[in-house]
């Protein structure tokens, strides 16, 4: 299992108390391009499944017949089976690339890259060295024509939710967050007082560094909005939080290399009550910056305080509308679902992402993308 995987779960789950078992843009050959009668297959958008625990038989078996043959993972080299390999090594990307085509797959997004951690996000002593390694990631992946990096900006307390057994229609299990089950949760002080202008002069930094080798290289970064979409957590300010942080952040080094992963979840928790962000305007906004370079497909219920994940047809966007502005944009990256529901035969020792509700969501994807490329809209 990926070490920043690892640690980001760990530290996630920090927040619920429930342990979790177990480890944790390459066009792909398949139907994309045939044309049936005057849609393309899946819009010409590249549809990947998340693999963070590795190679798992049975969701990569589901993946080739379900037709969805890009692979969203890790690069490391307990994947690529070379122990005491740097991870951002040629030879362990290659060797990580390599596993994913003998499965069909084509690794098309890494997801959670090695050599992005504390250092660089809370500016410490080493952070020059950490950045200098994920240059060198960068160069790697190119080398192996690998373009797009999913990263984000939130150190210490990841990906967090207050809970990740939540029943949902007939009985499935999501996660949620609420911010009363953490208000009195102590604050994390070991690194000093952090304040948002220090991230904010953090990321600046790493984006100044890298955004000129991710352009020389071909290389997309594409940044993951703060989940949950709140401003601290325990003391730990987050600042991807909102529609116009993420134009603050593309202004700090205009470029279509610095750009975003579209968490349409992440994006619709943001707001309260009173003011919530409209997701397909959002993608047009984005999208017409050309800046969308990775898309989570997901939906929720209620607002960054208090929300829970939904069954792709039961959350609180029109996911059509969606769907059209992807079309409307050009749009012809990857795309994955996430977060889905724990449904009956699956177990919950990985909250989010259960086999059986990764299969229905990208069957209401796909049906999505077909009536979006069939209809007259």
């Amino acid at each position: 299992m990926n070490k920043n995987r690892r640690n980001f779960l760990q530290k996630s789950v920090k927040l619920t108390g429930i342990p979790l078992a177990g480890p944790l843009s390459i066009p792909y050959i398949s139907g994309a391009d045939k044309q049936i009668e005057n849609y393309t297959r899946d819009l010409g958008i590249k549809l990947c499944l998340a693999y963070f625990w590795g190679i798992e038989p049975r969701k990569t078996a589901l993946s080739r017949q379900m037709d969805v043959l890009g692979a969203v993972s890790p690069v490391n080299s307990g994947l690529a089976n070379l122990p005491g390999e740097k991870d951002n090594s040629r030879t362990v990307i290659r060797a990580v690339k390599n596993a994913w085509t003998r499965e069909g797959l084509t690794l098309s997004v890494i997801e959670g890259p090695p050599y992005l951690g504390e250092k660089t996000k809370l500016g410490l002593p080493g952070r020059d060295e950490e950045i200098d390694n994920f240059i060198t990631l960068i160069k790697n992946l190119s080398l192996e024509g690998i373009d797009t990096i999913c990263y984000n900006w939130m150190p210490i307390i990841s990906w967090a939710r207050t809970i990740v057994d939540k029943s949902s229609r007939g009985g499935a299990l999501v996660s949620g967050f609420d911010m009363r089950a953490i208000k009195n949760k102590p604050p994390i002080n070991e690194y000093g007082n952090l304040t948002p202008e220090m991230m904010w002069e953090n990321l600046r930094y790493f984006l100044k560094a890298v955004c000129p080798e991710a352009e020389k290289h071909g290389v997309k970064l594409a940044l993951h909005p703060d989940d949950p979409p709140i401003d601290n957590i325990q003391g730990i300010p987050r600042i991807m939080t909102s529609v116009q942080a993420f134009k603050k952040m593309l202004d700090i080094y205009p470029s279509v290399y610095n750009g975003i992963t579209f968490c349409q979840g992440s994006f619709a928790s943001m707001g309260d009550s009173t003011e919530q962000v409209n997701i397909p305007e959002a993608i047009q906004y984005f999208g017409k910056r050309n800046v969308i370079h990775f898309v989570h497909f997901r939906d929720v219920l209620g607002n960054k305080h208090n929300f829970e994940e939904t069954f792709h047809d039961a959350g609180k966007t029109d996911m059509f509308a969606a769907m059209q502005a992807y079309r409307d944009i050009g749009f012809k990256g990857p795309m994955r679902p996430d977060h889905v529901p724990t449904m009956a035969g699956d177990s919950n020792d990985k909250p989010g992402y259960s086999t059986i509700g990764t299969l229905f969501a990208i069957g209401y994807i796909r049906g999505l993308m077909e009536g979006v490329g069939k209809g007259k809209y």
